[in-house]
């Protein structure tokens, strides 16, 4: 436990231990893909209208990300990467981080739903839900599978944006959808296989500690095969267009050959040159996603000039 959480009650959280409670790099992630469904949507938004729907979804992923704290305390204080939250270190109390997170999901809904749509802001609730209550209190302490299902959480940002621009769900929101969805996986499982957890301790069933890092490797193999045909299908899409389809040939051809090359190691192989293939594969996946989104950004750019697309 920190030198912190020894510190007497008079210890006053600053604004720098309010907004971790937020997790901000998890916000920032949402923050751009959400805007990325939002521009390349077919109705044009009102910069102002755009700018409210963007920051209710920000606030929104705050919300989630300061109730899984106060939700996930008693593991957190178990294990090194996290055991410096503001909560285990003792800057912030439960209580404190329930209140925030609660207040703050009521705000993000309430203001959503005034600002835009219903549609959207019953999409932001049931993210803020899922994540919260299905991932956080049943999925990640119940099943291996729990960043597959829980992966839901973060993919449903692009949904929301185009629901705000739209008031409704496609193919295209559908798809974007599927393709963080699937991502996730392969993503997260290539970064377990080299950083030494210590959820097995703290009883958390990750599949590198139910499973073994063997299975672990076949399913970075699986699932990035499936993500194949997901990402392709958006660029066939509306949204989608030669140039996209051109970087998701290129990216999913470098995160397929990488899924290849992890499901054909074993253990002496990763120790041997400390997990090379591994944490190249994980920045990969990293360029991955920002590269698909990006590509739909341009794409819906030339549209503005009567190119791109189909």
């Amino acid at each position: 436990m920190s030198d912190i959480s020894m510190q007497d009650s008079s210890y006053e959280a600053n604004m720098g231990d309010y907004f971790a409670l937020l997790k901000p790099r998890v916000m920032s992630l949402v923050v751009f893909t959400a805007l990325v469904g939002l521009l390349v949507a077919p109705v044009p938004v009102h910069p102002f209208i755009g700018f409210v729907g963007i920051l209710c979804i920000a606030v929104g992923a705050g919300a989630s990300g300061a109730l899984n704290m106060w939700w996930d305390a008693d593991i957190d204080r178990l294990m090194k990467r996290t055991a410096t939250r503001p909560i285990p270190s003792g800057r912030v109390e439960p209580g404190e981080a329930l209140g925030i997170g609660l207040a703050l999901s009521g705000f993000a809904v309430v203001l959503l739903a005034l600002a835009t749509n219903f549609l959207a802001a019953s999409l932001l609730a049931f993210t803020i839900f899922f994540y919260a209550v299905v991932y956080s209190m049943y999925l990640k302490r119940s099943t291996p599978h729990n960043i597959v299902i829980g992966g839901a959480a973060g993919a449903f940002p692009p949904m929301i944006g185009w629901a705000v621009a739209t008031g409704g769900v496609s193919i295209e929101s559908v798809l974007m959808f599927a393709l963080i969805f699937m991502w996730t996986p392969p993503h997260f499982w290539a970064l377990a296989l080299f950083v030494k957890s210590d959820y097995g301790r703290a009883g958390v069933p990750m599949l590198t500690e139910t499973h073994g890092r063997d299975t672990t490797r076949r399913h970075v193999l699986i699932y990035t095969i499936a993500l194949v045909p997901v990402a392709l299908g958006l660029g066939l899409t509306s949204i989608g267009g030669p140039f996209y389809m051109a970087v998701a040939v290129v990216m999913n051809l470098w995160f397929l050959k990488g899924a290849i090359d992890i499901s054909r190691r074993d253990d002496a192989a990763c120790e041997a040159d400390k997990h090379k293939v591994e944490i190249n594969v994980f920045k990969v996946s990293l360029y991955y996603l920002f590269a698909h989104f990006l590509a739909l950004l341009f794409e819906a750019a030339l549209r503005q000039y009567g190119l791109g697309g189909w």
